[in-house]
């Protein structure tokens, strides 16, 4: 079934063109103003600094028309908050002029439960003619842990307070019954309460403007002018989903944790293209699991939203239409669609995280094979989130709390023709922040100790994923703050490489227990390379919990660096040169994974590096000397293995890998490699194991597949026989 509400035909009259741009110019800046002015009144610093929310424009049925360029998760659910609300609540209590509904159940619209919408339908002359909405990530919505973040739930309903779409505004006026008894679930109500008011000022702003955006054209002019915006961006998808050819393309990842026991969990989407339809289905990922990593089909909906939107539109504009080509595909009690009440607390930095990177991979795969769409496709950013809160008693006694936002600078993943950016933000936000050192310090009793780099987080490719971000921090003025750290990625990579780009590195959670004053601590922690060198170290796995970090002790975290794109020795020697000489990459791994040797002023030994990488082609062939030499490198990745015009994959080399309407990896030269072999920060599940494919002929890297022990290799691409790919 298709998921996607049907938009009826609009009225009015033919809009002349500047009519129309000077209204959908008018909208778009609705949206802008309606983030500006929730981001002026919040407290949080989830909203004023790490921007972890999204704002849009509705039409009366919920579909999307115009949605900020925040958080793409909320965007892709807040539409589904909407349909909900008029499926339950449209005739007892009624949705009238001048109410606002209050929403975080993740079974009705939300990914999970601190995501919180509040809506507000838009009338004109008594009739409901749009909505406007607000939602944003909230530092406490109750429930048995600080944060929400319950990773012991067995089920949702000892998560956080569910609110199913409550009226919290009516004609108007604020419900004080109902505003009362959301900020007593809360541990944070001054924070909270700031946040809901700043929403409510945002959904304010937006109607008012709409409104007047409705006074001088007319309410049909401006359903009509939204209308025609959402055609036009299916129109375009479908037009650019005909260029791709038929086939299916597929990517797999895992999970680590479910929050009660370190079991393994399989996401895989097999996207299937026939004409100017796309189907995502999921049917290829696990069971639900017993803990809070699950996500709901709404969470799922914004996942792959998520996914879909820079990589097959990211010159059309977002709103209903681009989803209108796209069904969504999965079973009922699947770790992607969660049934009732199973806990998804944890399904934004769990698995619609993980659903975001397989779609990112498999769509990336699929506009690989269309020369003018190529340079869409990317390598994996960041695919993980660590989730780290602190509370306990501020520097003035009262209540603290925080959310650090700074697992958001990860490594980004890498392109065709340009390296990922190092630290680069999450690729669900296309406007990444983080706070600054001094603002964070600043809202509560603890200390950085540092926040920089990690040489050799990135994933190796002929463009190279970024490098990614640690940091630690330790309580100041404080005996004792409660900490909770849940994420994923420490013992999966999950940020992949496409074409025979290497992973980025995994996670790290580290604890080191330290009775040293601030000075010494400083000085014995001024990066994460020294934390893990240090005796006294606890490595965590992805989710140890809650745990006291009391004075003196040092907490470490890093985040996974981003997924390189094109075999690592196909990469030019100057840019490795040049990344050893900015402390990004080590001269030990420019020799072992880049095949680069420099000399002892850091220029590149040409003659050296030649012989190195001969050499490592030969050791991928298990001691035979290549047959084959595949042609000089011209300094951006390539496609391989690349689709000629007679449908057969090919090795840059020439050789022939079979039809394209077959597995290519058959046709390979496949061995399991450990983890060092892509890097010093990668570490492997018990269950899991890394494949290595290389073309038989030349020894050139194809792929790294990360698989359980003993599973099939993924089938990436295989085109339908009547399909007819534009040879790259």
């Amino acid at each position: 079934m298709n998921d996607v509400h049907p938009v009826p035909a609009g009225s009015g009259a033919n809009i002349d063109p500047i009519t129309f741009e000077v209204i959908r110019h008018k909208l778009e800046a609705i949206t802008e103003e309606q983030a500006i002015t929730l981001k002026n009144v919040s407290g949080s610093p989830v909203v004023t600094e790490a921007t972890d929310f999204n704002v849009g424009i509705y039409l009366a049925d919920g579909a999307i028309v115009n949605m900020g360029p925040q958080v793409i998760f909320h965007a892709g659910t807040m539409s589904t908050v909407i349909y909900s609300i008029i499926e339950h609540f449209s005739e007892n209590p009624g949705i009238n002029e001048g109410d606002m509904f209050i929403l975080n159940d993740p079974y009705r619209g939300a990914i999970h439960q601190p995501d919180v919408s509040i809506v507000m339908p838009i009338f004109h002359q008594g009739r409901r003619i749009a909505w406007t909405g607000s939602c944003a990530h909230e530092l406490d919505t109750g429930g048995m842990t600080f944060g929400s973040w319950a990773f012991a739930a067995t089920d949702v309903q000892q998560e956080a307070m569910l609110l199913p779409g409550v009226k919290i505004v009516e004609g108007g006026v604020l419900r004080e019954d109902i505003w009362q008894m959301i900020m007593g679930m809360t541990r944070l109500p001054h924070v909270v309460g700031l946040d809901f008011k700043a929403m409510i000022a945002a959904n304010n702003v937006a109607a008012r403007r709409f409104g007047e955006l409705m006074q001088r054209y007319g309410a049909e002019t401006v359903d009509r002018v939204m209308r025609i915006e959402i055609d036009t961006s299916e129109r375009r998808l479908r037009e650019r989903l005909k260029l791709i050819p038929d086939g299916i393309y597929r990517a797999r990842d895992f999970l680590d944790h479910d929050g009660h026991a370190n079991r393994l969990y399989q996401i895989e989407v097999a996207a299937e293209k026939r004409g100017a339809e796309l189907v995502l289905d999921m049917e290829g990922s696990s069971p639900q699991a017993p803990g809070f990593i699950n996500c709901t089909r709404s969470g799922l909906r914004g996942a792959l939203f998520t996914g879909l939107l820079p990589i097959l539109a990211p010159d059309i504009r977002w709103n209903e239409g681009v989803l209108k080509p796209v069904t969504i595909k999965v079973p009922e009690a699947n770790i992607c669609n969660a049934r009732w009440p199973t806990p998804v607390s944890g399904a934004t930095v769990s698995t619609a995280w993980v659903v975001q990177n397989v779609a990112v991979a498999a769509l990336s795969r699929m506009v690989a094979t269309v020369p003018d769409l190529v340079q869409e496709g990317q390598a994996v950013t960041k695919g993980q989130f660590s989730v780290l809160t602190m509370a306990g008693r501020d520097r003035d006694g009262g209540p603290f709390g925080m959310l650090l936002m700074d697992a958001m600078a990860g490594g980004g993943g890498a392109y065709i023709d340009h390296d990922g950016l190092d630290g680069s933000g999450d690729h669900s936000i296309p406007r990444p922040r983080i706070g600054n050192v001094e603002s964070n310090e600043a809202s509560g009793p603890f200390l950085y100790l540092f926040r920089s780099f990690i040489p050799d987080t990135e994933g190796a490719g002929a463009m190279r994923g970024g490098v990614t971000m640690g940091l630690a921090v330790t309580p100041h003025d404080s005996e004792e703050l409660h900490t909770m750290v849940v994420g994923h990625g420490v013992q999966v990579p999950n940020s992949v490489g496409q074409f025979g780009g290497m992973p980025g590195a995994c996670a790290y959670h580290l604890l080191r227990k330290s009775n040293a004053d601030i000075a010494q601590l400083i000085e014995a922690n001024s990066h994460m390379l020294e934390v893990l060198a240090a005796g006294g170290v606890r490595r965590f796995d992805s989710k140890p919990g809650h745990f006291a970090l009391h004075s003196g002790e040092v907490l470490a975290y890093s985040f996974q660096g981003g997924g390189g794109y094109g075999d690592p020795i196909r990469r030019d020697p100057a840019r490795v040169a040049r990344d050893v000489t900015n402390g990004l990459v080590t001269a030990q791994r420019a020799n072992e994974i880049y095949g680069v040797v420099l000399r002892d002023d850091g220029s590149v030994d040409a003659e050296a590096t030649g012989a190195r990488r001969r050499a490592i082609r030969t050791e991928r062939l298990n001691g035979q000397a290549p047959k084959a030499e595949p042609p000089p490198a011209v300094g951006v990745a390539e496609v391989c293995p690349a689709i000629d015009a007679k449908k057969r994959f090919r090795c840059l080399c020439g050789a022939d890998l079979g039809p394209a309407t077959q597995d290519w990896k058959p046709r390979t030269g496949m061995r399991s490699i450990p983890p060092q072999a892509c890097g010093p920060h990668l570490t492997l599940h018990a269950e899991l194991e890394l494949r290595e494919f290389v073309c038989r002929d030349c020894g050139t890297l194809l792929e790294i597949e990360v698989a359980r022990k003993g599973q099939e290799s993924l089938a990436t691409i295989v085109l339908d026989a009547s399909s007819a790919p534009n040879a790259l």
